[in-house]
């Protein structure tokens, strides 16, 4: 019986290892590469074109964490201090810490409270395998797997990772995770700027991180073990106070690393340049300081390079009075006002329509539309009479754009505007109509941009780059070199806009550039958008939730902050003035009747007149002046009838014309017609000598 006795407890003793064997195995766990490799950080960062961060943003919101931290980027201190107080002999055992092991039994035996024993191989183990450490579960065959899994880390990890993982892996306070992230979010530093004070701080945090301040600064001075525990409790109070951001960057772009920075990790490489982008935010954070939140609260800013197309600065809002600080207004859709006439010019001086020197007529005119008469005015309710094509756009006067419209006609320009990039106006011209020359579409401080620097860049189109991946997009021409040209240079004369903007306004640089402002209907957006030979600069001043700023115009709102930048980006180094394409020729012009001084203009090469003057009226169509085109009257009921008849008012060659209204003929054209017509609508027509209609007019009597 004894061998048998014998044999079969040989057996038992080895199935009792081998279910011992398997009921404590760990699962496999990652070599030390796998799990650098796999960290996800919470955050993306953006960098600008010299690899200097400029802003960062949280992506994952499960848990906060930065970058990997390598260990010699983790204060020596902080290394020291965790090991003395998680593992004191972390350096001399290979993963299992037997005397601490003895200590926790001899402990639980005497029924003391009973101290942790897992090493910092151990608790990396747990990390890495969750269910090595479930909370709750501290069972015999739970410890023993945890050790095991403990030496399994000590046979194929160096000390230096095992800490390093340790340090990246372990959850300090709240949702961060990491030294890194504690670092900065409990103290407003780095790892490895991290005190003495500072790491005992944190090593108290490690057993229990919700704990109160009180009880952590107890455990800290337990840890130092120098006595003087008197500054601790205000540290530990501050250290849990308000959190702190979890960013060492400046916060420089904001709206752009939003845009940008999609997924957790991302490190993106912009073509913006730091010192531009600060130049931006300052300029516009002291203007709109200078506005006041009751005048206008918003603003952005866009920088570009003219010969790469990279955007240097993008700022698409700075807070302050703002309501909306976290949208970004310089990809908003607004009004563009007066900032689209340089293109309606580029495209009816191309299309030989107009000269710069071409006179248009600014007075009142009323223009019939299917949604009712459609009156344009001038800023200042002013108008000028005749003006050369130059002081129109230098001056930003609207009824001459207007008229301009006409020509180019409203499908054409909005097929134009299309073509520059400006993406928002998705209806046809008509939709428009002759308000577009006037900007009611609405545009992007982005599209304005890129529009620009197509007319800097010779009338070719590119879209703008915000990253250094971005690839590069050859220009195609929109515009011709030669008009491109010519609107640059009206738009760079500040002798053509002193009659509307002053002698010495903000547009005014000691070097050439070109600049046009805006300002939309019902004073909610004001825009100052120009270039140099090196770079073009938009500027957008308004309110966010589109109501109306006051006290705000065209030279008091975006262009100081234009000027200051456009200073700024030439200090030292002036720009030249662009070069005249070989289809331009300048040519000395006089006006007829003192319309405007004597000057050199630029012309396309074969439109240039040396004298220019108002066409004659004997030169201009046969139309109808008066009544105007969907004019309303009222009938006086205490006047009789034959009394209140309206006079035919005409203009041009008439003679052998006659007029009619509603198919009732009512004479000569050029003799002094009266008409007397009753309530309704009516059609007013004059007819050629061979009975063809060359005008006519609608007008209404009530």
């Amino acid at each position: 019986m004894r061998p048998a006795f014998a044999a079969g407890a040989v057996i038992g003793a080895v199935a009792l290892g081998v279910g011992l064997d398997h009921a404590t195995r760990p699962l496999p766990l990652p070599d030390v590469a796998t799990v650098r490799a796999k960290w996800q950080p919470s955050e993306a960062w953006l960098y600008d074109r010299h690899g200097r961060l400029i802003d960062s943003s949280r992506v994952d919101f499960a848990h906060r964490r930065l970058g990997w931290t390598p260990l010699d980027r983790v204060a020596p201190v902080v290394r020291a201090t965790v090991i003395a107080a998680e593992d004191r002999r972390f350096t001399r055992h290979a993963g299992i810490d037997w005397l601490a092991l003895a200590g926790s039994l001899r402990d639980r035996i005497e029924g003391k409270r009973v101290r942790g024993a897992s090493t910092l191989s151990m608790q990396v183990a747990g990390m890495l395998a969750p269910s090595l450490a479930t909370p709750g579960r501290r069972g015999v065959f739970d410890k023993l797997r945890q050790m095991r899994a403990g030496r399994a880390i000590e046979r194929s990890w160096s000390k230096d990772a095992i800490l390093e993982a340790y340090l990246n892996l372990a959850g300090f306070r709240g949702e961060a995770q990491g030294v890194g992230a504690a670092a900065l979010g409990l103290f407003g530093k780095t790892p490895a700027t991290l005190t003495r004070d500072d790491a005992a701080l944190l090593a108290a945090l490690l057993p229990d991180p919700a704990a109160p301040a009180p009880r952590l600064a107890a455990r800290a001075c337990a840890i130092l073990r120098d006595g003087d525990c008197t500054r601790l409790p205000a540290q530990a109070a501050a250290m849990l106070g308000p959190a702190r951001s979890l960013q060492l960057d400046p916060g420089l772009a904001p709206h752009l690393a939003d845009r940008l920075l999609t997924r957790p990790g991302l490190r993106i490489a912009t073509t913006l340049d730091a010192r531009v982008q600060q130049a931006a935010i300052r300029a516009l954070r002291r203007q709109l300081q200078g506005l006041g939140g009751t005048r206008a609260r918003d603003g952005a800013v866009i920088v570009v390079d003219n010969v790469s197309g990279d955007v240097l600065a993008h700022v698409g809002g700075i807070g302050g009075a703002s309501r909306a600080p976290a949208v970004d207004m310089a990809a908003a859709y607004r009004q563009a006002g007066s900032t689209l006439k340089p293109f309606l010019y580029a495209q009816a001086i191309e299309r030989g329509y107009l000269t710069a020197a071409s006179i248009l007529d600014d007075s009142a005119v009323q223009l019939d539309t299917a949604s009712g008469l459609y009156v344009p005015q001038n800023y200042d309710r002013a108008f000028k009479g005749p003006v050369p094509v130059r002081a129109a756009l230098a001056g930003s006067l609207n009824v001459p754009a207007v008229r301009t419209l006409l020509l180019a006609g409203p499908d054409a320009f909005r097929d134009r505007l299309w073509d520059m990039g400006y993406r928002g106006l998705t209806e046809d011209g008509q939709y428009y109509g002759f308000s577009l020359a006037l900007g009611s579409a609405e545009v992007t401080l982005a599209e304005q941009v890129a529009a620009f620097r197509a007319l800097a860049d010779r009338g070719r189109y590119a879209p703008l780059r915000w990253t250094r991946d971005a690839p590069d997009t050859a220009p195609r021409p929109v515009t011709s070199a030669a008009a491109a040209f010519i609107v640059a240079d009206m738009l760079a004369d500040p002798d053509a806009r002193a009659a509307s903007f002053g002698s010495d306004s903000a547009l005014r640089l000691p070097f050439w550039a070109a600049v046009k402002t805006g300002t939309s209907k019902g004073m909610r957006d004001n825009w100052c958008i120009g270039f140099t030979t090196r770079f073009t600069v938009g500027v957008w001043i308004g309110n966010a939730e589109g109501d109306p700023m006051r006290a705000v115009s065209g030279t008091s709102g975006a262009a100081p902050v234009w000027r200051d930048l456009m200073l700024a980006l030439h200090a030292g180094n002036p720009p030249p003035a662009p070069r005249p394409p070989g289809d331009v020729e300048a040519v000395p012009v006089r006006f007829a009747g003192g319309i405007a001084a004597p000057r050199r203009e630029w012309f396309v090469r074969g439109t240039a007149q040396p004298q220019v003057a108002m066409a004659p009226e004997a030169a201009r169509r046969p139309r109808i002046t008066s009544p105007v085109a969907g004019s309303v009257y009222a009938l006086d009921p205490d006047i009789p009838a034959p009394r209140q008849r309206l006079a035919v008012g005409v203009a041009g060659p008439v003679a052998g014309h006659r007029l009619r209204i509603d198919r009732r003929d009512l004479g000569p054209a050029d003799g002094g017609a009266l008409m007397l017509a009753g309530p309704g609508m009516h059609r007013l027509q004059l007819l050629a000598p061979d009975g063809r209609i060359v005008d006519q007019i609608r007008f209404t009597i009530r």
